[in-house]
């Protein structure tokens, strides 16, 4: 019982944190870039790329576009993923038609009005917000949508950064631009490549903080206590290495642990908990694969 009410507040804290990036992702566009006339990537450039040449609100066209790609991914990426996803579009449309109208300027007739006069700080600003929020949303097991499900499902099989698919994908997208946008094409361009690069950067910058692993060596004299509760608290496997010390001259055990580095305070309150005259050493690692952490991909 206890163990289905922890998943239940689990599961809950996750789809808070994905409702939090989604409403981060819509401001970014909607206070930042749609107002500025910058475009980037993504099924909300697409979005964008419509309401520019037709006025329809963003938000129906993500709602759309999302529709058609959740029903592929449905296979590929399993169930769970989209009932996250739906739940991604469908917050998404809503925040970006609600931020879209009232994010107005009254003097302007209700037009969208940037928060930021300066177009390019437009763009470093919502680039980063979007990018973040897409990060986030990734490591909440969720998606905000779009080109977001294309490049999960790439990178479900392939051993390549989910930025740099999202990266691709993008240039495509910006470069339609120049047949929809009918003044300053060139500038509209270079902008939107702006953009692009920014939430490129702090998607993988979010993802590799996520991700990080350490490696720590634990010398105790309490080492069963010490790995029982490492076990049970954070569900990480222990190894007992022999080890003799020099100074001493006493044979003992020496427990390597491996975890995410966000765990790595945990582990230090742990062993403080059981044996505070403990050594104990954390180095990083490059990588970690397997049970418990990244998968292993060709």
């Amino acid at each position: 019982m206890k163990i289905e009410k922890t998943k239940i507040l689990t599961e809950v804290k996750r789809y808070v944190i994905i409702t939090f990036a989604l409403l981060m992702m819509a401001f970014g566009w909607t206070g930042f870039l749609i107002p500025q006339h910058v475009l980037g990537g993504g099924v909300s450039g697409i979005a964008t790329l419509i309401f520019y040449a037709t006025g329809i609100s963003t938000g129906i066209s993500v709602f759309v576009i999302n529709g058609i790609l959740v029903l592929i991914s449905l296979k590929v990426l399993g169930p769970s993923f989209g009932i996250k996803t739906v739940y991604s579009i469908v917050m998404a449309s809503l925040f970006f038609s609600i931020l879209q109208h009232f994010i107005t300027d009254p003097i302007l007739a209700g037009e969208m009005a940037p928060l930021v006069e300066d177009k390019f700080l437009s763009s470093l600003i919502g680039g980063a917000l979007a990018g973040t929020a897409i990060g986030i949303a990734f490591t909440q097991g969720g998606s905000t949508g779009g080109t977001d499900i294309v490049a999960m499902m790439i990178c479900k099989y392939r051993n390549i950064s989910q930025g740099k698919v999202i990266l691709f994908l993008d240039i495509i997208i910006i470069a339609c631009s120049y047949f929809v946008v009918e003044t300053d094409k060139i500038q509209t361009i270079i902008y939107g490549f702006v953009v692009m690069g920014v939430c490129s950067y702090c998607i993988d910058l979010v993802l590799t903080g996520n991700k990080q692993s350490i490696q720590a060596f634990i010398f105790t004299s309490k080492p069963e206590k010490v790995a029982d509760r490492i076990g049970t608290e954070l569900q990480r496997g222990v190894t007992f290495i022999k080890g003799t010390g020099w100074y001493t001259k006493k044979e003992g055990d020496i427990l390597m642990v491996v975890t995410h580095k966000r765990e790595s305070q945990q582990i230090l309150r742990i062993v403080k908990d059981e044996d505070p005259t403990a050594f104990m050493t954390m180095n990083m690692v490059m990588g970690a694969y397997g049970k418990g952490f990244e998968a292993i991909r060709r």
